[in-house]
């Protein structure tokens, strides 16, 4: 009986335990999923509220419909930060691909609507050193071969990850400055018809004014 009791608490400690998800898929996910019941609920009301971030409409990637929003509003309930660009990047260094030019969308295989068992098959890529060739050229000549080889290649792995939110980052500078100048030709064009406008006013009213004092001075 013992060296039964001995069998069973062995494998109950040598049983791996359940693997989940990242944390940052897992909470990725969890964003969107809660999207999808505040759009189910307010599917009633007259009066829906514009979305930041959901499931295309397959289910097979995300749409981030406004960073800015998604920045402010979302990211810090579910991460540390409101940074777009380090969401961006920690997507990249899990598989995900920017699939359109014309709205943020993101797709991985394995990220997909309904599925969510699937995250755990996700993992985060490895950089590989014949990526970095001009580095182990560098670090041959080094006496710390070794411990340099090991850290320059986990800097240059992030710096290929930063070199592609830099990208992404200036394509949402130049869609919010291409916004902007929009908005200033309305703008302009605006201001314009108003100023038009008071011209107009002001030539009628003195009209009225002169044909006033006429009729005044035909009375006198």
């Amino acid at each position: 009986m013992m060296s039964n009791k001995m069998s069973s608490n062995y494998s109950s400690l040598s049983s791996p335990k359940a693997k989940g998800p990242a944390p940052f898929l897992a909470k990725t996910y969890a964003l969107l999923e809660e999207g999808e019941e505040e759009e189910s609920g307010e599917e009633g009301c007259s009066r829906r509220r514009k979305k930041i971030v959901s499931w295309n409409n397959e289910g097979t990637g995300f749409v981030v419909w406004s960073p800015a929003e998604f920045s402010d509003l979302t990211l810090p309930r579910y991460f540390k930060h409101n940074n777009f660009s380090s969401f961006i990047r920690q997507l990249n260094t899990y598989g995900f691909k920017k699939t359109s030019s014309r709205r943020w969308e993101f797709k991985h295989e394995k990220f997909q609507r309904g599925y969510k068992q699937m995250l755990m098959e996700i993992t985060r890529k490895k950089s590989e050193p014949s990526v970095f060739p001009a580095f182990l050229k560098a670090s041959s000549s080094s006496d710390d071969h070794q411990d340099h080889h090991h850290h320059q290649i986990m800097n240059d792995g992030s710096s290929a990850v930063d070199e592609e939110s830099t990208n992404v980052h200036r394509q949402t500078l130049i869609e919010e400055n291409q916004n902007l100048r929009r908005e200033k030709v309305e703008l302009q064009t605006q201001i314009a018809q108003f100023k038009d406008l008071q011209i107009k006013l002001l030539d009628c009213i003195a009209q009225h004014t002169g044909t006033s004092d006429h009729k005044e001075t035909r009375l006198c």
